[in-house]
């Protein structure tokens, strides 16, 4: 059933748990993360970023994701991630998205706070649940590179600021997480994390969940982060079926059977985050 992630993310930080937003590029990862959702009876967000609506076309992608998404047995949502474009935001909210990320990360704080206004009254003309960032990640979102945490991380004071002068429904915030894989150990700020969920009440927001401990995502959890985004380990075990299944027997040249290998390499991967995240059985 397609619903709006606000609630969903409010129901999350009341009750201690995260969900998990899940990127797509396409049917076979689309199905990977339905299914995953379905067999742990975990409510569910499903993110198109602004390079995968470019690759597939974005008329074409969120029919396949809108549509999966009303059909599940379980709650879904349908998220426009790191949009730096109203127009962009426009476009996804008028196609049904029920939720949209406006990403004003790389510029100035009172540039970043202008594009924020824009995005939310874009989106609340269409009742559009809406997320932002302040502080910058390292890394790119469609790709799966490994890289060093230096950013801008977010500040807790303007964080406050931010979130009151823009009305946003989620901040996504820069405290040590990465696109990608983190060179190293990775290692969060979490007095810098707790000072920001002392003077911010909306839901906090983690990009860049790949890759970190169990242990860090729990006491991430426990400091008030409701929702972490995951993208580059989907398509590492995307790739790593695809592998090997090319390298096997392919003389029937049977694509079913070829991605149906690799949904399940996704599914396994989408289902172990989702326990996780403690969003099991929250449906």
């Amino acid at each position: 059933m397609l619903t709006s992630w606000n609630a969903l993310l409010r129901r999350a930080q009341e009750r201690g748990y995260a969900l998990g937003a899940f990127n797509t590029y396409n049917l076979e990862i689309t199905q990977a993360i339905v299914r995953a959702a379905e067999a742990q009876r975990a409510p569910v967000i499903i993110a198109t970023g602004s390079g995968a609506l470019k690759y597939a076309g974005r008329d074409a992608l969120a029919s396949i994701v809108l549509g999966h998404a009303r059909a599940t047995t379980t709650t879904a949502s349908v998220h426009l991630d790191h949009s730096t474009s109203i127009e962009e935001i426009a476009a996804c909210v008028r196609l049904g998205y029920s939720g949209v990320m406006i990403d004003g990360s790389t510029y100035s704080f009172g540039a970043n706070v202008d594009l924020t206004r824009q995005a939310v009254e874009t989106a609340r003309a269409y009742g559009t649940s809406i997320e932002a960032e302040l502080g910058a990640l390292v890394g790119e979102e469609d790709r799966a590179g490994t890289h060093a945490t230096s950013a801008t991380m977010t500040d807790p004071a303007q964080a406050e600021e931010f979130v009151r002068a823009t009305n946003v429904d989620a901040l996504a915030v820069s405290v040590g997480n990465v696109h990608g894989f983190c060179r190293g150990e990775p290692r969060l700020d979490f007095v810098r994390l707790r000072e920001i969920r002392a003077r911010v009440n909306v839901p906090l927001v983690l990009h860049g969940a790949s890759g970190l401990p169990p242990e860090i995502i729990k006491q991430a959890i426990a400091l008030g982060v409701c929702k972490f985004n995951v993208n580059t380990e989907i398509r590492v075990a995307f790739f790593d079926a695809l592998r090997t299944g090319l390298v096997g027997d392919s003389s029937q040249y049977d694509l079913p059977k070829l991605f149906s290998s690799s949904i399940n390499a996704m599914q396994r991967v989408i289902e172990e985050k989702i326990e996780l995240f403690g969003s099991a059985t929250h449906d």
